[in-house]
């Protein structure tokens, strides 16, 4: 059978308040390959650990992230959103994914998020997720970067896209997924990731697809799936 890569989505969110550094630990103790995570800029540019533009949903403060700084974060949040560079620390040893949400990030942006990262001395265990034009600049910020294009429709990426990327793997919403889209991307030489799975029903299909990698909210549920011993105890989530 194809060996398939957990990957913890934002950590363990059904758990733990997901981007944060408990919700990472939680991720791995429950048997994640890798964890997820979304990295923006803070006003004085330090990368820190959140999906959404505001902290609104998660801390209950509406200001755009853009328009504080890390200090500023810190304080109204109590230190519930990490840094990448305590995410780094806190899963020395394992792989990690790193999420741009916004869809087009300025180049700078981009700089400083692998300059961090090379820093860490993190760069062999990192690999990055996005849409077109945040790998483009991806790439052009680490031409050895490991990149998962997130590809959101079955019309394929145009040829001309995929050379200037060069990623190693195609990465889609698992709706999409069949198993003649996994061989088809297969033949072209590329690993297929899908996300976000979080039924056991939907990760066996993916399974049986020939995905190689499966991104969840349900690391518990994913491990059991996969036949991991003495993981993935949670319970079901609803269909």
């Amino acid at each position: 059978m194809r060996t398939v890569t957990a990957v913890a989505h934002r950590g363990d969110p059904y758990r733990v308040r997901e981007n944060t550094l408990p919700s990472l630990r939680s991720a791995l103790d429950q048997g994640a390959d890798a964890v997820e995570i979304d990295v923006r800029l803070t006003a004085d540019g330090v990368p820190v650990l959140l999906h959404d533009a505001t902290l609104d949903r998660l801390w209950e403060h509406d200001r755009p992230l853009a328009a504080l700084s890390a200090a500023e974060v810190r304080g109204v949040t109590e230190g519930g959103v990490p840094t990448l560079e305590e995410a780094l620390k806190e899963t020395e040893g394992h792989r990690v994914l790193v999420d741009l949400p916004d869809p087009e990030p300025a180049r700078d942006t981009v700089r400083t998020v692998v300059g961090v990262i090379a820093e860490c001395g993190a760069a062999d265990r990192v690999y990055y997720c996005a849409g077109p034009a945040a790998t483009l600049a991806l790439r052009a910020a680490d031409p050895a970067a490991e990149i998962a294009l997130t590809w959101k429709t079955l019309a394929p990426p145009r040829p001309a896209l995929l050379a200037a990327i060069t990623p190693r793997w195609l990465n889609y919403r698992f709706g999409l997924v069949s198993r003649e889209l996994a061989e088809h991307v297969h033949g072209q030489g590329y690993l297929i990731a899908a996300w976000t799975a979080d039924t056991r029903r939907t990760m066996r299909k993916l399974v049986s697809h020939g995905v190689d990698s499966i991104t969840t909210n349900r690391m518990d549920a994913l491990a059991t799936v996969l036949g991991r011993p003495g993981q993935g105890t949670g319970k079901e989530p609803q269909a």
